[in-house]
């Protein structure tokens, strides 16, 4: 299970320190489902600690997600919105609604898109000679509630 036994293992292993704003920003990520911006988490953060300022958000977030361990993305929404990159979801791709913004997680892939997806990495590995280790797919549109109105 991830969780913080985890963390400070992978703090020690790369010769950084799990602080109170990251063990905070980590234990707020565990604890939702959503894709956070920087102010989402400052709000929650400062509800807590008042003393911990934005910027320390930012560097918190961009070192967690140098770390592997929280995955940023781009939706399109001009915020960088984040979540833990190994969490109770596992593997998911997105679907992002261009109406109201709404992120749908989809992980009950079946065989024929596992199979098109694990096709698509070996040939594009192969063409340029590049080892895949991840890859994100996000797929935008306009979601149920937005199509009805």
């Amino acid at each position: 299970m991830f969780g913080p036994h985890r963390w400070h293992g992978k703090f020690r292993g790369c010769g950084c320190r799990l602080t109170l704003p990251r063990e905070t920003v980590l234990n707020i990520l565990n604890r939702t489902d959503k894709h956070l911006s920087v102010d989402e988490v400052f709000a929650v953060v400062n509800r807590s600690y008042p003393g911990i300022g934005i910027a320390t958000i930012y560097r918190t977030l961009d070192l967690l997600s140098r770390m592997g361990l929280v995955s940023k993305f781009e939706f399109g929404d001009g915020k960088s919105r984040y979540e833990l990159a190994e969490s109770k979801k596992g593997h998911h791709h997105h679907l992002v609604c261009n109406g109201c913004g709404r992120i749908i997680d989809y992980s009950d892939f079946i065989n024929k898109e596992v199979k098109f997806v694990s096709e698509l990495e070996k040939e594009l590995a192969e063409k340029h000679k590049f080892k895949i280790n991840s890859h994100q797919i996000h797929f935008y549109g306009i979601c149920k509630e937005c199509t009805n109105k």
